[in-house]
């Protein structure tokens, strides 16, 4: 098919909320909060790339991730780098970026386990709009009152660092062996190429766009996938309709048709090609 308007999996987590977002239903007030919604393909074959909705209403632990050569000495298929557009914050919401000063793998094996990790991490404010590239092996960690939209190299493999104190397993060893112990440096974006059109991510795992609404061409080669995820609008591309809170995977070159007031990311891997 040209394109799959892909289903949705809400994800239950003790961080996440009952208010989420213009387009989800929010869980009964005696539900599980929930964390996250993925969307899924139902293709056979593992897609390279995933892409979720946060919601957060706690800290997410502080984390790491294996690149892809880390990963597959673990007998993973990639690893797993990862970027977030904020849609929503609170005043006082932050991200954990890395940390302050440069560390030792010791000095982070030993603060994560006295507990003085969270202090050595670079917490910045964040808002509405922002943008964040967390490449693998970034020590990182989401604040409390956020929605963002992430979009990462498809694994779900996370080291956790630290927890707050909360009873959940960590993962020292690995997560402090794939650690990047220097400050986080951002990634040039390149902004807008063209009118409406503004690349946030330029590869080398994937590349990310942000469009505004109306007609376009999608032209991807034959046999590569792209997902298309609505922010605001709605719209058809390949004879699928889609709307704001959904998410599309586009097989091959097509026409899009947005509605004028369409805000739209759209991701593929590798380098850009479009």
């Amino acid at each position: 098919m040209p394109a799959t308007l892909l289903a949705t999996k809400r994800v239950e987590k003790p961080w996440g909320r009952h208010h989420l977002y213009p387009g989800f239903p929010d869980p009964a007030p005696d539900a599980a909060p929930i964390g996250e919604i993925w969307f899924q393909s139902p293709h056979a074959e593992e897609p390279e790339l995933l892409v979720k909705y946060l919601f957060t209403s706690e800290k997410l632990s502080v984390q790491d991730h294996p690149n892809d050569e880390e990963a597959q000495k673990r007998g993973l298929p990639r690893g797993k780098d990862e970027c977030w557009t904020v849609l929503t914050a609170d005043p006082d919401s932050t991200i954990a970026m890395g940390p302050l000063q440069p560390m030792t793998k010791e000095e982070l094996r030993r603060s994560a386990e006295d507990g003085s990790l969270e202090g050595k991490l670079n917490w910045v404010p964040v808002k509405a709009g922002d943008f964040y590239y967390a490449h693998s092996g970034l020590i990182h960690a989401i604040g409390a009152g956020v929605t963002v939209i992430e979009v990462q190299q498809n694994s779900d493999t996370t080291y956790r660092l630290f927890d707050y104190g909360r009873p959940r397993e960590l993962h020292l060893d690995d997560g402090v062996a794939v650690a990047d112990l220097e400050p986080y440096v951002a990634p040039p974006i390149p902004g807008e190429i063209v009118p409406g059109r503004t690349i946030l991510v330029d590869g080398p795992k994937f590349v990310l766009e942000r469009w505004t609404g109306g007609r376009r061409m999608i032209d991807l080669p034959a046999g590569k996938q792209g997902w298309l995820v609505p922010i605001t609008g709605d719209g058809v591309v390949g004879g699928v309709a889609w709307k704001a809170g959904e998410c599309v995977l586009v097989d091959g070159p097509e026409e899009l048709h947005a509605s004028a007031d369409a805000d739209l990311l759209f991701a593929y891997p590798g380098a850009r090609r479009l």
